[in-house]
């Protein structure tokens, strides 16, 4: 029905929506705010692998369906994708040329990986090849120092021959790091002016503009992620964009960072490398909100989805972030030892290939694995019935009992469980000589197992106790495995929040605008130059406000966050220690060398009493948005039976085999109701397990918060 329109064409009571939009590997998720509504609509659709844009559009036409709104009345829309992150596992990205200081053209055939865990132990070990080959690097003549200061002017002329004789190859994408530009970006751009003369059009990525942070390598890997994935990246953004033109959607599309914020599309295109791990940092995020609203400072973020799954820490309500997050290996994690270095800021997370969709496997010796090959959304796991005949970890939770083929995706998507028995039974049966339920179980331990190894990565391994913190469950298939996980960490708390199978795409409507900054300064604490750090903040300062000044229409208010980062003389551990607007002063760097040297402590389990340098100042500017809310539901009568759907028979280790289950509807609990376990609930978008000798409480938030009696 048309709204009424007044005089002058103008319409009345016109709607504004918001809308996140997150793109796994086999489900496309969005959720959909609407202004002075405290109600959300969730859309769950398959993605789309051949073109993830008809995934996108078909979820936001549905959505848009659910409510009556029309394309003109979003206001805000927010996007966390899997597409770079993919390129890099798949190794997918463009053919990349990297320009870089005579003398240094051999970093990425040297590099810093060597082999970490069962690798250690592999002679047969190789490390992954780089992403530039050798004979795509071309050096230049021309030298800065380490304060910016020319040694050597560029040899122009030699540069145009080598991008001549480079002409050739037909690059895709060129990648500039050059010695010491974070201080002087003067030869870079000189050399980019060449590579456009040369190369019209070409993708072009400045380490000067997309991380000017010393450490060579790490800034020059980034600079090549950026380049890798850019072309790419910028051509899906540029027709998402178009295609929601089309549409009628008026407002400008905005991308989900790595480190936790959201930039413009048109920014995410020029720093590809800023949104490589843009939809596990959404969920990330979702948690901290979570954690606010419900009085859990300490989170740990657990989120597994159909290909793989993804933990984080929130620490005192903030996501921890981590500068030397490495992408690509067989975990991507904050962590130095293998994959590709990336220095721009990131939520410091681990990733496993263990989802939904993992494939089960028999390998050489004869031993079940499981991952991290995934059936993704086509052909998928064999009980959707769409060719899929490998068995995943969905199927064997369809064996297990523990999801109702009738009511996968709230019964809009048919499952057919006699594929999945037949998947396990022809693939498994065989090689293992077990019976169907039992390889199954063994596939539902393994997986678990995995995702226990990424929460391992970011506590254990960061010296944080994770009995000491809840943890949170979301994706499609968190809830069916979290408490199991959280066992084995004796983890207490279980959170299970309402629609967990799309609370990644929930995070990216809580996520503010964000545009991270850094100059290096390194100079000794004790003879801090105040007035180099005024002016480095200065700098970083204006470029924040210009940035955000672009974004404007959809902030509440703008803070400018500083940081600076400290060390111990001659150690390499830097550790970002923030710092309060106005001017420095020899007061403002005692009281950050003291918060350093406590969080030192309590990271490490030393004090030392070595001098201290200062490293870095960054900054990151935030443009505050509005957030939807969460509403406070009173409390029922307790009687959860009005929930109650049916029983079924689950696989349960607790009692050794099929035990019956009740079955609650999700929705149709309210804060007060407990049930004890073996008990199942069930929700469109996911299904939470709570197994016998634990209990679940519905808390005023409508959250499952599940707790061993």
């Amino acid at each position: 029905m048309q709204r009424p329109r007044p005089r002058g064409g103008v319409p009345i009571n016109v709607r504004k929506f918001y809308i996140g939009v997150d793109i796994g590997g086999t489900f496309t998720d969005l959720v959909l705010a609407e202004d002075g509504n405290d109600r959300l609509h969730n859309v769950k659709t398959l993605t789309t692998p051949a073109n993830p844009v008809d995934g996108v559009m078909t979820a936001v036409r549905e959505a848009l369906a659910d409510v009556g709104g029309s394309p003109a009345e979003i206001r805000r829309i927010v996007h966390a994708t899997t597409l770079p992150t993919n390129l890099v596992l798949e190794r997918q990205g463009a053919r990349v040329a990297y320009i870089t200081t005579r003398g240094f053209g051999d970093i990425f055939q040297l590099s810093k990986q060597r082999p970490v865990g069962p690798d250690r132990f592999n002679i047969f070990y190789q490390r992954s090849q780089p992403l530039v080959p050798r004979d795509l690097v071309v050096e230049v003549t021309g030298r800065m120092d380490f304060h910016g200061n020319v040694l050597t002017p560029l040899d122009t002329d030699a540069a145009e021959a080598a991008l001549r004789a480079l002409e050739a190859k037909k690059p895709e994408a060129i990648a500039v790091c050059l010695l010491h530009s974070y201080a002087n970006p003067e030869h870079e751009q000189q050399v980019a002016e060449l590579v456009r003369r040369h190369f019209p059009g070409i993708y072009i990525a400045l380490s000067s503009e997309v991380w000017p942070e010393y450490q060579e390598y790490e800034r020059a890997s980034t600079t090549v992620l950026s380049a890798y994935i850019g072309p790419t990246l910028a051509t899906y953004v540029h027709a998402l964009e178009q295609a929601l033109a089309d549409l009628g959607v008026a407002c400008p599309l905005q991308i989900m960072q790595s480190s936790g914020g959201v930039m413009s599309a048109s920014a995410a295109a020029r720093k590809a490398a800023y949104v490589i791990e843009s939809g596990p940092a959404a969920g990330v995020i979702a948690s901290a909100y979570l954690g606010g609203i419900c009085d859990f400072p300490n989170l740990i973020s657990f989120d597994m989805g159909g290909t793989t799954a993804k933990a984080g820490v929130v620490q005192h309500g903030q996501p921890r972030i981590t500068h030397d997050f490495r992408v690509g290996g067989k975990t991507s994690s904050g962590s130095r030892d293998a994959g590709e270095p990336i220095k721009v800021p990131v939520v410091d997370l681990a990733e496993v290939g263990a989802g939904g969709g993992s494939i089960a496997r028999v390998d050489a010796g004869g031993f079940l694995q499981v991952g991290p090959r995934s059936a993704g959304a086509m052909p998928g796991p064999a009980c959707y019935g769409f060719g899929g005949t490998q068995p995943t970890v969905t199927d064997a939770n369809i064996v297990l009992g523990y999801l109702d083929p009738g009511y996968f995706l709230g019964g809009k998507m048919e499952i057919h469980p006699e594929l999945s028995h037949r998947a396990i039974a022809a693939e498994l049966g065989e090689k293992l000589g077990l019976d169907t339920v039992t390889i199954a179980k063994g596939i539902y331990d393994l997986a678990n197992t995995h995702m226990a190894s990424a929460i391992r990565v970011v506590t254990l391994q960061r010296g944080i106790d994770p009995r000491e913190y809840a943890i949170t469950a979301f994706g499609g298939a968190g809830p069916l495995h979290v408490v199991k996980v959280a066992e084995q960490f004796n983890i207490p708390t279980v959170i299970v929040p309402l629609s967990p199978g799309v609370k990644s795409a929930f995070g990216l409507l809580v996520s503010d605008l964000a545009y991270d900054y850094v100059a290096t300064t390194i100079m000794p604490a004790s003879a801090a130059d105040c007035a180099v750090l005024d002016a480095a903040f200065a700098r970083l300062e204006e470029h924040g406000r210009r940035d955000l000044a672009v974004e404007g229409q959809f902030g509440v208010g703008a803070e400018m966050q500083r940081s600076i980062d400290l060390r111990f003389a001659n150690q390499a551990l830097d550790i970002a220690i923030r710092v309060e607007a106005g001017p420095i002063t020899p007061e403002t760097i005692r009281q950050a060398e003291v918060r350093f040297r406590d969080l030192y402590f309590e990271l490490c389990g030393m004090r030392p009493t070595d001098p201290c340098q200062i490293v870095n100042c960054r900054l990151r500017a935030v443009g505050v948005v509005i957030k939807p809310q969460i509403p406070t539901v009173p409390a029922g009568d307790g009687d959860a039976s009005r929930a109650l759907k049916t029983s079924r028979k689950a696989y349960f280790s607790e009692t050794g085999g099929f035990t019956d289950a009740r079955v609650y509807d999700r929705v149709a609990l309210r804060p007060g109701d407990e049930i004890s376990g073996p008990a199942i609930f069930e929700e469109p978008d996911s299904t939470t397990i709570c197994p016998p000798g634990y209990s679940a409480a519905v808390d005023p938030h409508l959250n499952l918060i599940i707790t061993r009696k």
